[in-house]
Protein backbone atom coordinates (compact mmCIF):
# COMPACT_ATOMS: atom_id res chain seq x y z
CA UNK A 1 0.00 0.00 0.00
CA UNK A 2 1.43 3.06 -1.17
CA UNK A 3 0.09 6.79 -0.33
CA UNK A 4 0.08 9.19 -3.50
CA UNK A 5 0.15 12.92 -2.87
CA UNK A 6 -1.77 14.51 -5.78
CA UNK A 7 -3.25 17.92 -3.82
CA UNK A 8 -0.78 20.43 -5.99
CA UNK A 9 -2.72 19.26 -8.97
CA UNK A 10 -5.66 20.61 -7.65
CA UNK A 11 -8.98 20.13 -9.58
CA UNK A 12 -6.95 18.45 -12.06
CA UNK A 13 -5.70 15.06 -10.71
CA UNK A 14 -7.84 12.77 -13.10
CA UNK A 15 -5.18 11.70 -14.94
CA UNK A 16 -2.47 11.37 -12.70
CA UNK A 17 -4.24 9.15 -10.85
CA UNK A 18 -5.32 7.06 -13.55
CA UNK A 19 -1.73 6.90 -14.77
CA UNK A 20 -0.91 5.63 -10.89
CA UNK A 21 -3.83 3.26 -11.35
CA UNK A 22 -2.54 1.68 -14.50
CA UNK A 23 1.05 0.91 -12.97
CA UNK A 24 -0.08 -0.50 -9.72
CA UNK A 25 -0.21 -4.77 -9.68
CA UNK A 26 -3.66 -6.00 -9.57
CA UNK A 27 -4.83 -6.60 -6.12
CA UNK A 28 -2.89 -3.47 -4.79
CA UNK A 29 -3.85 -1.15 -2.97
CA UNK A 30 -3.29 2.77 -3.16
CA UNK A 31 -4.15 5.80 -0.63
CA UNK A 32 -4.84 9.24 -3.02
CA UNK A 33 -4.83 12.55 -1.49
CA UNK A 34 -6.54 15.57 -3.28
CA UNK A 35 -7.78 18.42 -2.59
CA UNK A 36 -11.53 18.89 -2.59
CA UNK A 37 -12.57 22.89 -3.45
CA UNK A 38 -16.36 22.56 -3.58
CA UNK A 39 -16.75 18.65 -3.28
CA UNK A 40 -17.31 17.48 -6.58
CA UNK A 41 -14.05 16.30 -7.08
CA UNK A 42 -15.28 13.79 -4.73
CA UNK A 43 -18.29 12.32 -6.28
CA UNK A 44 -16.21 12.64 -9.56
CA UNK A 45 -13.38 10.52 -8.19
CA UNK A 46 -15.78 8.03 -6.93
CA UNK A 47 -17.56 7.77 -10.38
CA UNK A 48 -14.08 7.32 -12.28
CA UNK A 49 -13.21 4.52 -9.67
CA UNK A 50 -16.12 2.88 -10.81
CA UNK A 51 -15.45 3.38 -14.72
CA UNK A 52 -12.02 2.25 -14.36
CA UNK A 53 -13.22 -0.83 -12.83
CA UNK A 54 -11.60 -0.32 -9.61
CA UNK A 55 -12.69 -0.69 -5.59
CA UNK A 56 -13.20 2.30 -3.95
CA UNK A 57 -12.55 0.83 -0.45
CA UNK A 58 -12.84 4.35 1.57
CA UNK A 59 -13.22 7.94 1.15
CA UNK A 60 -13.08 10.13 3.52
CA UNK A 61 -11.99 14.07 4.98
CA UNK A 62 -8.53 14.55 5.64
CA UNK A 63 -8.72 18.30 6.89
CA UNK A 64 -10.70 20.95 5.79
CA UNK A 65 -9.47 21.30 2.16
CA UNK A 66 -8.22 17.71 1.74
CA UNK A 67 -10.19 14.46 0.45
CA UNK A 68 -8.46 11.06 1.24
CA UNK A 69 -9.87 7.83 -1.14
CA UNK A 70 -8.55 4.17 -0.73
CA UNK A 71 -8.41 2.20 -3.88
CA UNK A 72 -8.02 -1.57 -4.50
CA UNK A 73 -7.14 -2.48 -8.60
CA UNK A 74 -9.13 -5.34 -9.58
CA UNK A 75 -7.22 -8.02 -9.88
CA UNK A 76 -6.84 -8.91 -13.67
CA UNK A 77 -6.60 -5.38 -14.52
Amino acid sequence: MQRYDLRHLKADFYDRMEEILNEMSPGEVGIFMFEIGDFSPVHESAKKIKEWGHELMNSLKYNEVDWTIVVKKKAGQ
